[in-house]
């Protein structure tokens, strides 16, 4: 089928370089790619995409081979932004809308990656999340799109991702936290690749644990590790390792073209340039409540709550939506769970609320790893005021998780 500008195609196949082809083929030709998990199950896909509306679900290899054809890339910058969906941690995703972009946009929106990340043709990126994320596809994209060379090892796997590092010699890759712990314990076990041929290692996606952030800046090259903070969204800011060891706990100054503001009661908002703004899918109550001008151009939220410092570092403090009020004093859970992370037995955990008669709420903690409730009772008496301190710790296999890897508060008291 012929597709028109301003179509949407929902993409649920696993990541490949015909995958890649066809995102950048597709934008393009103003047409948007909507990327998503393949793992889907058919209730959430209909779920998800009943309100996009896609022209077209491309679910098998043949189809996608079809639209490779259809629609050959050959090095045209993208005219529009991928579709990625928020999360959904309240509710039905929403769908991150650019529209399709001018010409001075479309260039303004490559040459800032460009610029920020140093995407050249002497560039290999070693895509470590699945692809339908924005920011590996977001990496890889840049990466083609400056003449340079994407590696596909596949579904994370540290043993064959080691094979690749010492094979590829990649020079950039995006990961999460998770990723680097993983990778840290195999390289102890089996050994440590040579990793001077990268000169950008990126990490976002979640808070880093300060002994998996202090070992990632001294395996790596000097200066080649960030972190960056964004959301489906849009991008906020980002942070040489340099600057949050001079700054522990930032996640870096406005990128360039941004001025962030944070109001009274902790909110976060953005400004960005033309070619970053977007709307929530045909919802403009959700738009509307998402933005607002400012003296400096329009402004985004997402609803997270920080701080800033005289220099313009950000400090993130958490999430409007998850606050706990416990005894009427207001307990952050992302403040407790980077607190909790510096626990060796601990890998994950989200901290939550429970009401409670007495108190309002009860703080909880869920975690993952092999420390017991009375060790982890006198870390946090060690480390955390007394209304910071969980009252009760529930061991899980793993964390509930939306399918962008972000946990599922609402889920953990039933847990």
């Amino acid at each position: 089928m012929r597709l028109s500008e301003g179509d949407r195609v929902a993409l649920l196949v696993a990541g490949s370089p015909a995958y890649l082809e066809v995102v950048l083929g597709l934008l393009a030709a103003g047409v948007v790619p909507i990327p998503l998990d393949p793992r889907l199950s058919e209730a959430e896909r209909e779920r998800i995409l009943t309100p996009l509306r896609p022209a077209l679900v491309v679910d098998d290899d043949a189809a996608l081979d079809g639209l490779r054809t259809a629609y050959p890339w050959a090095g045209e910058l993208p005219r529009a932004r991928p579709m990625h969906c928020t999360s959904g941690t309240t509710g039905v995703p929403k769908g991150v809308w650019s529209g399709l972009l001018s010409p001075d946009d479309a260039e303004a929106l490559v040459a800032e990656e460009r610029e920020l990340w140093g995407f050249s043709a002497d560039d290999v990126n070693l895509v470590v999340s699945p692809l339908y994320h924005s920011a590996p596809l977001r990496f890889s994209m840049g990466t083609l799109l400056a003449g340079g060379r994407v590696v596909l090892p596949g579904p994370f796997d540290a043993a064959v991702l080691t094979t690749s590092v010492e094979r590829e010699r990649p020079t950039t890759a995006f990961v999460v936290p998770t990723h680097l712990q993983r990778l840290f314990a195999h390289w102890d076990e089996a050994g440590w690749p040579d990793l001077t041929c990268f000169r950008l290692l990126a990490h976002a996606g979640s808070p880093c644990p300060e002994r998996v952030k202090r070992r990632l800046i001294d395996a790596f090259p000097p200066g080649t590790t960030w972190e960056f903070y964004g959301s489906t969204e849009g991008q906020f800011t980002a942070c040489r390792s340099e600057e949050w060891l001079e700054r522990p706990g930032t996640v870096g100054r406005a990128r360039p073209g941004r001025t962030l503001h944070v109001d009274d009661d902790g909110t976060v908002w953005c400004t960005v340039p033309p070619h970053a703004r977007f709307t929530y899918f045909e919802a403009p109550e959700k738009t509307a409540a998402a933005w607002r001008e400012t003296a400096d151009g329009p402004a985004f939220t997402v609803g997270d709550l920080g701080r800033l410092d005289d220099d313009g570092y950000l400090f993130l403090d958490g999430r409007r939506e998850d606050l706990v009020i416990t005894g009427g004093v207001n307990v952050y859970p992302l403040e407790v769970e980077q607190v909790l992370r510096g626990h060796p037995g601990i890998s994950d955990v989200a901290v939550y609320g429970v009401p409670d008669d007495e108190w309002g709420q009860q703080l909880r903690a869920a975690y993952v790893g092999t420390a017991g409730a009375e060790d982890l009772d006198a870390f946090a008496r060690a480390e955390l005021a007394p209304p910071k301190r969980p009252k009760v710790w529930h061991h899980l296999d793993e964390l509930p998780m939306t399918l962008t890897g972000k946990v599922r508060r609402s889920e953990l008291p039933g847990r």
